[in-house]
């Protein structure tokens, strides 16, 4: 089984509902465009499968998942978008595809990016979710808006064009990326607990553990991947971060360095799960998958 595999019926869910709702965005077509050309074409869905996987341990009505897996997918799907800008990554593929600006312009991708961020928080709070509180409904709007802005992934791509061509300490390299990669893969974690029973919000902070320490190694896997993947796997240009003199985990520990501190994460992360008193072999799979990908 690969990590595409495991998430392809989350996917396909998320997929169909995201279509449901840009569909109808007709007002201008070249920007309903360019908002799907920048969420339908791809990836892998890893904050969305977290989000139902975390929801259905918990308990939760799946229908209420699905809004909060939808809602983060789209708030990632902008931030590759405003990512790749020739002000910021200035990348041209992006899943394999041309990238949101370069397949439509610089300006209409601004705009989709925006439009997506918005819509997010439309899906969250356009209706009373089936079974969850109007408190726990407000709870995930907050935690989304929190890992999205500048107490997280906003603050962590600021560090890192700030870090460019600098040598980060590891310390400095750790924060930078449970802002900008791991705040929302831990965002995923809660709102699957908050889409949850009652009785499950009491491990919250668990769960949330175990998803800083899984999207800390994420990312170290893709430093690592920059190095040894290909460009065709990656679906982007494989070294781009060492051309932009990124600070990465590679170029501060080296490859078997990285890999060893990959292999500490990933522990971590497991450890967490074991004191959870409910069923998480999924989300040990999905760990186990998520960290041996090769893009």
């Amino acid at each position: 089984m690969t990590i595409n595999s495991l998430t392809a019926d989350t996917r396909k869910q998320v997929d169909t509902f995201l279509q449901q709702k840009l569909e109808p965005l007709t007002l201008n077509k070249r920007l309903s465009q360019a908002m799907q050309h920048g969420v339908l074409l791809g990836g892998k869905r890893i904050r969305p499968y977290l989000v139902m996987t975390v929801a259905d341990i918990c308990g939760a009505n799946q229908n209420d998942a699905l809004r909060a897996a939808a809602a983060i997918e789209l708030i990632h799907a902008y931030s590759l978008i405003h990512d790749d800008l020739p002000a910021m990554d200035n990348d041209d593929l992006r899943r394999g595809q041309p990238t949101c600006h370069i397949a439509y312009d610089e300006a209409t991708a601004i705009l989709a990016g925006d439009a997506l961020q918005t819509l997010a928080f439309e899906i969250l709070t356009e209706s009373s979710m089936q079974d969850i509180p109007a408190d726990r409904q407000l709870q995930l709007v907050h935690v989304l808006a929190k890992a999205s802005g500048a107490r997280g992934m906003c603050a962590g791509q600021a560090i890192d064009l700030q870090a460019t061509a600098k040598n980060l300490t590891e310390s400095a390299l750790e924060q930078m990326h449970l802002s900008k990669t791991g705040a929302l893969i831990t965002a995923a974690a809660s709102m699957g607990v908050l889409c949850g029973s009652s009785d499950a919000q009491k491990w919250q902070e668990k769960f949330e553990q175990f998803a800083r320490y899984l999207g800390l190694a994420f990312q170290v896997q893709d430093d690592i991947l920059d190095v040894v993947g290909n460009t065709e796997a990656l679906g982007k240009p494989q070294g781009s971060d060492a051309a932009s003199e990124k600070s990465t985990y590679v170029r501060l520990l080296g490859i078997e360095g990285a890999q060893r501190r990959l292999q500490n994460l990933h522990n971590k992360a497991l450890q967490s799960l074991g004191d959870i008193p409910y069923n998480t072999d999924k989300l040990e799979q999905f760990s186990d998958l998520l960290l041996k990908r090769d893009h």
